[in-house]
């Protein structure tokens, strides 16, 4: 498994969300690929860490769908699995929808001025062509329905299944329909503003569920 020599250590105070984050990433970014061998002794070597917050991040990676752990064998990276995009999706839709809910009489004007902003560097980042930087700002976005929330079950799940939409994310943010979503935004946002949460919950879930997948899906059993 090649390890990247340009990455940055984990300071080992942190604590293993962090190795957990750091390795979710590193497969959702494309650092490593689609059947590309993981070894615990290898990714704490370029974390900095020992081998314990490693193996447990690869368990959750495992249970988030994004590695397939053998115990006492090798660990890789799973493939692009078309049903557990559509699975994900569904979920994370419907958590997005419930998160507007229940956030939306509680949104203040910092809270939306926070969105405009995210959707102004979203829309930036979409000419271009900065698929990182989109990303990033359109998880701020709609980071402030789910905070405003309070619901930590919620954030819990959606930290679990947004990972494997990720890689279908990475597909629409540099095609026509990433553009388009600005727009979705700009709604989602003025909906929010005329506390129009059942509206603007529906527009929550749909910008999700609409997410484009691969022409010919590899849908497997």
């Amino acid at each position: 498994m090649p390890i990247p020599q340009d990455a940055p250590a984990v300071d080992r105070t942190l604590l293993r969300d962090d190795v957990y984050r750091r390795l979710r990433d590193a497969i959702v970014d494309g650092t490593f690929e689609p059947g590309e061998q993981l070894r615990d002794l290898e990714l704490a070597t370029w974390l900095g860490v020992s081998r314990t917050p490693v193996r447990e991040a690869l368990l959750r990676l495992a249970h988030a769908g994004l590695v397939v752990a053998s115990p006492g064998r090798s660990t890789t990276v799973t493939t692009l699995d078309m049903r557990a995009v559509w699975d994900a999706r569904d979920v994370v839709a419907a958590m997005h929808q419930l998160a507007v809910r229940v956030a939306v009489p509680g949104l203040t004007e910092a809270d939306l001025a926070e969105m405009r902003d995210a959707n102004r560097r979203f829309a930036l980042a979409i000419d271009d062509g900065d698929v990182e930087a989109a990303l990033r700002a359109d998880d701020a976005l709609h980071a402030v329905p789910v905070a405003v929330s309070r619901n930590r079950s919620l954030a819990a799940v959606l930290d679990q299944f947004t990972p494997v939409l990720r890689r279908a994310e990475r597909l629409r943010f540099t095609s026509p329909s990433g553009r388009a979503s600005v727009a979705r935004h700009d709604e989602l946002i003025r909906l929010c503003a005329a506390a129009d949460a059942e509206g603007a919950a529906e527009l929550a879930f749909d910008l999700y569920h609409s997410l484009p997948t691969s022409p010919e899906p590899d849908v497997r059993s």
